[in-house]
C-alpha cells in the first residue's frame, strides 16, 4: 500500500514521539514528535542508553516499565513526569516538570539482538494541570483557602490505616469561634468572614507544614496532626488558642476567642469518624466549662 519512503514520511509526521527501546534501555529509533509546541527533537538520543541520559532512579523506572510490557506482551499504559533533575547534564532537562502518558507495547521481533518495545509518549501537562486545579477546587474551602471536609476525611482515613499498621499516632484538634453569631450581629458578616480568614492565615503560619487544616463548616475548624500524641497536641492547641485571641483583637479590635477539643486514635477505633467525634465532644466540653479553653478526650 505504501512504499518505504511514504512510510517514513508518515512516521516522521506523527505529532507525538514514538520510541523504539530495547530491553537494556537503548534508544534504537525515534519517530514523530512533530508537534514542536510540545516536544524537542530527540534524534540525538538514538544509540544512547537511558542510563546515560537519565539519572539512575528514573532510568531504572523506565527499565522496569519496559520489562513489564515485555513480560505481559500486551499494551501497558503509564503516567509519569520528567523534570530537569531527571536528566543528566546541567541545562539539558526541561525547566519545569512535564507530564506524559506512555503507551508501551512489546514488539514481536528483536531489535539489535534484543527484545524491544514501542513507547508512544503523549504530553499531558495541560490535562494534568486542569486535573490538579479541579482536584484543588474539590478539596478547598472557597473563603479561607483551607481544605474542606472531603480532604479532611481522606487524610484521616489514611492516618487511621497507618495507625493500625505501624502504630503511627495522629492527633486531631477541633475548634470554633466562641459567640460567633454575636460577632456577626455586632460587627457584620464581613467581619465574621475576616475573622475566619485571619484564623486560616494564623494556622498556615503557626502549624507545621505536614498538618492538615480544614474548615468543616461555619466557624468550625479541624486540624489533623500526623505523628503527634495527645499531650503534644494539647500544648499546641493551648498556644493556638492564645494566638487566635491576640490575632482577632488586632484584626477586628474585638474580643473573640476559640474553644478547642483534642483527641487521638485509640486501638478500638474502627472508623476515622470516631476520633473526630471525640475531638468534637472535647470542643463542647470546653464550651460547657466556660469557653476559651482546651479539653482533651
Amino acid at each position: 500500500m505504501f512504499n518505504q519512503q511514504q512510510l517514513e514520511s508518515i512516521l516522521s509526521s506523527l505529532p507525538d514521539p514514538v520510541f523504539i527501546l530495547t530491553r537494556s534501555g537503548v534508544y534504537a529509533a525515534i519517530f514523530g514528535g512533530n508537534d514542536v509546541r510540545l516536544y524537542h527533537d530527540g534524534s540525538n538520543l538514538i544509540g544512547s542508553s537511558m542510563f546515560d541520559v537519565l539519572n539512575e532512579e528514573k532510568a531504572s523506572w523506565f527499565a522496569g516499565v519496559i520489562e513489564m510490557a515485555l513480560q505481559s506482551g500486551g499494551l501497558h499504559i503509564v503516567e509519569y513526569k520528567l523534570s530537569g533533575s531527571d536528566v543528566k547534564g546541567a541545562g539539558d532537562g526541561p525547566s519545569h516538570a512535564i507530564y506524559f502518558e506512555g503507551r508501551v507495547q512489546s514488539l514481536s521481533f528483536e531489535v539489535n539482538g534484543e527484545a524491544a518495545v514501542i513507547w508512544v509518549a503523549s504530553n499531558i501537562t495541560d490535562k494534568n494541570e486542569i486535573q490538579q486545579k479541579l482536584r484543588q477546587l474539590s478539596e478547598t474551602d472557597a473563603l479561607t483557602g483551607l481544605y474542606n471536609r472531603r480532604k479532611l476525611n481522606e487524610t484521616l482515613d489514611h492516618r487511621l490505616t497507618l495507625f493500625k499498621r505501624d502504630n503511627a499516632q495522629t492527633s486531631v484538634l477541633c475548634f470554633d469561634v466562641d459567640n460567633f453569631k454575636r460577632l456577626n450581629d455586632e460587627l457584620g458578616h464581613q467581619a465574621g468572614d475576616t475573622a475566619l480568614v485571619e484564623i486560616a492565615l494564623l494556622c498556615r503560619h503557626y502549624l507545621r507544614h505536614g498538618d492538615v487544616v480544614a474548615r468543616v463548616g461555619g466557624d468550625e475548624f479541624m486540624v489533623v496532626m500526623p505523628d503527634t500524641h495527645r499531650g503534644d497536641a494539647l500544648d499546641i492547641a493551648e498556644r493556638l488558642r492564645k494566638r487566635v485571641r491576640t490575632t482577632l483583637k488586632k484584626a477586628l479590635r474585638y474580643e473573640s476567642t476559640i474553644s478547642v477539643g483534642v483527641s487521638e486514635f485509640v486501638p478500638s477505633d474502627r472508623f476515622a469518624t470516631e476520633v473526630q467525634e471525640r475531638a468534637d465532644e472535647g470542643l463542647y466540653q470546653s464550651k460547657r466549662n466556660g469557653r476559651n479553653r482546651v479539653s482533651a478526650l
